[in-house]
């Protein structure tokens, strides 16, 4: 059970290990873009390519998708990033359990979005876990953990490709263990646990009051969705990549300088270089590209 191109690698990994997989199971079609144009989710694209069963519900607890389920005799159902939750009647149906690959060192960052809320808080470090699902979320007991570290150019997007690869590996790793009666589950420390809720466009909006660390934290996490973003003289200006410069130059959101290398805004503390970023309508660019095109004057207040 998947949907994103996070579970793709997973995927893969089970496929090519000779692992017999009875159904893949995902998200249905949805309208996306600025045509609504229907499309499936990168799972279904995966799974028809390598000639697998698709089955797309609705909803996951309808009761005839739940019998469906159980005619399938599996040993394990593995989920990564699929989207719903699953009722405690498909919990209790596999040999093996329900077994969860999570984006994170659970139980930091529980929920549906661990990979973009370490960036926004400023981890240097996070991970992967694999699980033995309950009907919490995320709270099922610890498999296996590898922890990865997060380099300062990482954006949500360039880090989810590493832990799914990272994570793909450890899937694999936890099957077999559980095949041979290896693992001795345990239970997390709940009263270590934070929360990665799921994000919305508008927790993108830049406030430029906050530093300079914690907005380049803010961009590096929303990259590439929701994107981070402020306003240039009242068109809608998404930020895409930003670099810290010390100091400041008067009131939080102010243009400070504009030059080849891109333009300069004051925050609550130090500053920021724009270096790539997309006006609405527009494609995105760098900020020497855009420059080339638009005079910006300094002094102007984004926000």
């Amino acid at each position: 059970m998947g949907s994103p191109d996070f579970a793709i690698p997973s995927l893969r990994v089970l496929y090519e290990s000779g692992e017999k997989i009875d159904a893949v199971i995902t998200q249905p079609d949805r309208k996306k873009g600025r045509g609504l144009t229907l499309t499936p989710p990168p799972v279904k694209l995966e799974a028809e390519k390598i000639g697998l069963p698709v089955y797309q519900p609705e909803k996951i607890r309808e009761k005839e998708f739940i019998e469906l389920i159980g005619s399938f005799n599996m040993d394990a159902i593995i989920v990564v990033a699929y989207g719903q939750i699953l009722p405690e009647e498909i919990l209790r149906i596999p040999k093996y359990g329900c077994i969860n690959l999570h984006g994170s060192l659970l139980p930091r960052y529980r929920g549906a979005a661990p990979i973009q809320w370490a960036l926004i808080k400023g981890e240097k470090k996070t991970g992967v876990t694999t699980i033995l699902m309950d009907k919490g979320m995320d709270t099922g007991d610890i498999l296996f953990q590898e922890e990865s570290d997060i380099d300062q150019q990482d954006t949500a997007g360039t880090l989810s490709g590493k832990l799914s690869t990272i994570g793909a590996s450890l899937l694999l790793k936890t099957i077999r263990g559980l095949e041979r009666g290896e693992i001795k589950p345990y239970q997390q420390d709940h009263s270590l646990a934070t929360y990665a809720p799921i994000l919305k466009k508008e927790d993108g909006r830049i406030d430029w009051t906050k530093g300079a660390e914690e907005i380049r934290n803010q961009v590096r996490g929303m990259n590439p969705w929701p994107g981070s973003y402020t306003f240039l003289e009242g068109r809608l200006l998404k930020i895409w990549d930003v670099d810290m410069v010390e100091g400041n130059g008067g009131k939080p959101g102010r243009i400070n300088h504009a030059g080849k290398t891109g333009f300069i805004v004051s925050t609550g503390k130090h500053s920021l270089l724009i270096k790539e970023l997309q006006v609405e309508g527009k494609l995105r660019t760098t900020s020497m590209d855009f420059l080339q095109g638009h005079r910006i004057r300094e002094g102007i207040i984004l926000g």
